[in-house]
């Protein structure tokens, strides 16, 4: 297999670009930031009345729609929809769902899909930035869970489109927080960035080197977050208001005891959920063949890391004190906007992301091939040859998978695309040469092209829907559990093949 890592970081000329600003975005389930650079310092914009943090909700009023303000008729933490389909278990916790086909909200006499909800969101962040800094928006980094797949992405594109702002680029947000601590602070080493917030964990593993972020490992759950504890916390006291949990849960947070209650009951219901991220840390650094000893620090992002018992955990868990000096609310956004910058103006800050899950293709007897293996730094480009199984075959059919498993039956199918119009030779003779493509924000395009014909066909990779958290873990999980007996039924179905090409041959 060929395989080409292109490296990134080259500054575009500065003097190409206008005199708008360019910003980072923390787009989040239950807050939004946005931050720019000014002297040379990242910094959070004040938008608003209520100072940098946008409640992600979209209410509605009687001149129209409303973003920040809770009203009566709101739709809230539609970022866990971003990307899914009707069919998403996740789609439950939503009851403003309406029936029709597709992932639609009420809001009144309105239906919204989760982009056009966050397009609101995006374009009050847009207007807010222009009219505060008296400038245009020229361009934005939004930033976006680590677990985020290709449709969730799209649609996060689609709604700054929206919007009308400019994406320079999608990253990660456990990635930008740690250009938010590595950048002001010249960190080196391998660091684990814990990012709990109100509806999504990540846990990503960076190496820290010379200005450059290679991501080396990252995993987590997006249906978790403190939108849960919130539910829990709502049903355990019988609130009919779940904003009365969330601030029982942030007056605990600061205070033993709140209106009867005591901070030991939120850690009750609070623990398995803290224990869950706790779990999935330990798979990652499993997985990528690092001890807790090899860590030397711990960045902690997100609203949930305010919280003692998470703290307290996390310290536990690593056998060390998490760094915390940068607000956990703000170093998302506050490293998407020195990103920003960077590309707008040059750095020397080199940025290495990673795919979350293999890409592949369908070959003979149900196999997958993998051409761009998890974990793979971003962007990646790789190719592969493949040639016909049948004499005077005619056409070729691409089939792309996402998985680990070996066989496409256990793994999640992506696109289907035909090769008509190859040449009447041999089995074995034509020669078709296929590129994954994947992009610094994880869109994959895949061509094939046929060498003696020049024969073409490509696919960008927009799946209708993405995966939910719990079949995305369950993916990585079971490669891992079946491993060895899948390999064991590949090498089976292999010998089977050639067993089958040899008997054709000689008759």
């Amino acid at each position: 297999m060929l395989l080409q890592l292109v490296e990134p970081g080259q500054a575009p000329n500065p003097n190409a670009h206008g005199e708008g600003v360019v910003v980072g975005i923390d787009l989040g389930t239950t807050h939004s930031v946005v931050a720019f650079v000014q002297d040379g310092k990242p910094q959070v914009l004040n938008i608003g009345e209520k100072g940098p943090l946008i409640p992600s909700i979209l209410s509605l009023a009687k001149d129209g729609f409303k973003v920040g303000e809770s009203l009566k008729e709101k739709l809230s933490s539609t970022k866990r929809l971003m990307g899914r389909g009707r069919e998403d278990p996740i789609c439950s916790q939503f009851p403003q769902l309406t029936s029709s086909t597709g992932v639609r909200l009420q809001l009144g006499a309105h239906t919204l899909t989760p982009v056009e909800v966050a397009s609101q969101i995006l374009s009050h962040i847009r207007e807010g930035v222009e009219k505060t800094l008296e400038r245009s928006l020229e361009g934005a980094v939004i930033t976006v869970p680590a677990y985020f797949d290709e449709a969730a992405r799209v649609a996060t594109k689609q709604a700054a489109a929206l919007a009308g702002i400019k994406v320079l680029r999608l990253i990660n947000e456990p990635t930008a927080a740690a250009l938010a601590y590595g950048l002001e602070t010249g960190a080196e080493g391998i660091y684990a960035v814990y990012d709990f917030g109100g509806g999504t964990f990540d846990l990503s593993l960076l190496k820290l080197t010379d200005g450059v972020f290679q991501v080396l490992a990252t995993g987590g759950d997006l249906n978790l977050g403190g939108d849960d504890i919130d539910h829990a916390v709502a049903d355990r006291f019988q609130f009919d208001d779940v904003r009365k949990a969330r601030t029982l849960k942030e007056n605990l947070s600061e205070h033993n005891s709140w209106e009867g209650m005591t901070r030991s009951d939120l850690e009750a219901l609070s623990a398995p959920f803290v224990k869950r991220t706790l779990k999935i840390t330990e798979e990652v650094l499993k997985e990528a063949g690092i001890s807790i000893g090899g860590i030397k620090g711990v960045v902690l992002v997100g609203g949930m890391t305010r919280m003692p018992l998470v703290r307290q955990e996390v310290a536990t868990f690593f056998g060390k004190a998490a760094l915390c000096d940068i607000d956990p609310d703000q170093a998302v956004a506050l490293g998407a906007a020195l990103f920003a910058h960077g590309l707008k103006h040059g750095s020397d800050a080199l940025l290495l992301d990673v795919t979350p899950l293999s890409l592949g293709l369908e070959t003979m007897g149900g196999l997958v091939e993998k051409i761009i293996p998890r974990n793979t730094p971003l962007p990646a480009l790789a190719s592969q040859e493949f040639t016909t199984s049948q004499d005077g075959q005619g056409g070729m059919m691409i089939h792309v998978v996402q998985g680990e498993r070996e066989f496409v039956s256990d793994c999640r199918s992506l696109a289907r695309f035909d090769l008509f119009g190859l040449p009447p030779l041999p089995a074995g003779a034509a020669r078709v040469r296929v590129d994954f493509a994947v992009d610094v924000e994880g869109l994959l395009t895949v061509s094939a092209f046929e060498k003696t014909t020049g024969l073409a066909q490509h696919v960008e990779v927009r799946p209708s829907y993405g995966l939910d958290e719990k079949t995305l873990s369950e993916m990585i999980l079971e490669s891992q559990k079946y491993g060895k007996e899948d390999m064991q039924n590949r090498l089976k179905t292999e010998e089977n093949l050639k067993a089958e090409r040899l008997s054709v041959r000689e008759s």
